[in-house]
């Protein structure tokens, strides 16, 4: 009996170190749970404005012209919002895209600074390229930490393309 002398005090050793590297792993866990959970929202907030933004076009009675208000090209500035505001609704289409990029600016995080150059909604005929297509594509973009979006690990800027048919 005298061999086993302090055999109860290693396994509480153990013990503890099992216990404190599944706590260090389910901290771990949380932590990248909460940036999927933000990158979630920030996605969701995306395709909300995409899709109120294809919808605004789907109720425009010009159908899908070679040059609408409600095309951007990228590196292009958006239109100037109408002088009484964009809290009064408009049919101009240029006026409501200028209202669409308020909120989007406001809504997504970081992208005020990327409406110029990240934004753009243009006729498609193949995905992620504007041409002469019968389909509407829409890139929304905005900023997050390094290797907070989902789609690239280095990446600071996300992206959410919609492509649509009108």
């Amino acid at each position: 009996m005298k061999n086993i002398r302090g055999f109860s005090m290693i396994e509480v050793l153990i013990t503890l170190v099992l216990v404190c590297i599944g706590v260090l792993g389910m901290v771990a866990l949380q932590g990248r749970t909460v940036s999927y959970t933000q990158d979630s929202v920030q996605r969701n907030t995306a395709a909300a404005l995409a899709n109120d933004l294809v919808e605004m076009i789907r109720a425009n009675p010009t159908g899908l012209p070679a040059s609408s208000g409600f095309y951007k090209a990228a590196n292009s500035a958006f239109p100037d919002a109408p002088t009484a505001g964009c809290s009064t609704p408009t049919n101009v289409p240029s006026e409501q895209l200028a209202c669409w990029g308020q909120k989007a600016g406001k809504l997504l995080p970081g992208a005020s600074s990327l409406l110029t150059s990240d934004f753009y909604v243009c006729r498609s005929l193949n995905a992620n390229s504007c041409g002469n297509g019968s389909a509407v594509e829409i890139q929304l973009a905005w900023t997050v930490k390094p290797g907070e979006c989902m789609d690239n690990s280095t990446a600071t800027t996300c992206y959410y393309r919609l492509r649509t048919e009108i």
